[in-house]
């Protein structure tokens, strides 16, 4: 059903892909916008080791929740900050694709524990992470990606 990479030899182990998941704070949301127009967005994500699901947080209403109400398919693209080889001026940069389906997240447990694991990948101040919760759990919105397929590449600007 997916495409294989056209540059397989670029393509990356799913271990790595995984590493750039958690390690990553954020990437690219893709949906099928208004009109059937494209609309990609910035977030913030975390990976579940547990599930192997990614997890997101936002607004309860908007274009995206729109987008994702209408059409539960999308795509997620991390990429990592690259690296250069001694004497070398061109990056190394690594990439994931994730295609899934992605659901509003209802339960306020599981709520909580994408907000919590999200913010500590920020930061470890309990005293902000409390407050976060305190002010503002009752407004947001919890998404969570099932992930249906996963590509990496391994990419040399040069």
């Amino acid at each position: 059903m997916f495409r294989g990479m056209r540059r397989f030899k670029q393509q990356i182990p799913e271990e790595e892909c995984i590493e750039l998941l958690k390690n990553e704070l954020r990437g690219v949301l893709s949906v099928i916008g208004d009109q059937g127009y494209p609309y990609g967005v910035p977030l913030d994500h975390w990976y579940s080791e547990k599930d192997g699901k990614l997890y997101f947080h936002g607004a309860k209403e908007g274009h995206k929740i729109d987008a994702i109400t209408g059409c539960d398919k999308v795509s997620y693209c991390v990429m990592d900050k690259g690296y250069r080889k001694d004497g070398d001026w061109a990056l190394n940069i690594r990439s994931v694709i994730v295609f899934g389906h992605m659901r509003i997240v209802t339960d306020d447990e599981k709520k909580r524990e994408i907000c919590t694991c999200i913010t500590r990948k920020f930061t470890d101040d309990e005293a902000y992470l409390e407050q976060e919760m305190k002010n503002s759990f009752s407004r947001v919105c919890c998404l969570e990606l099932e992930i249906e397929h996963m590509t990496g590449k391994l990419v040399n600007e040069a």
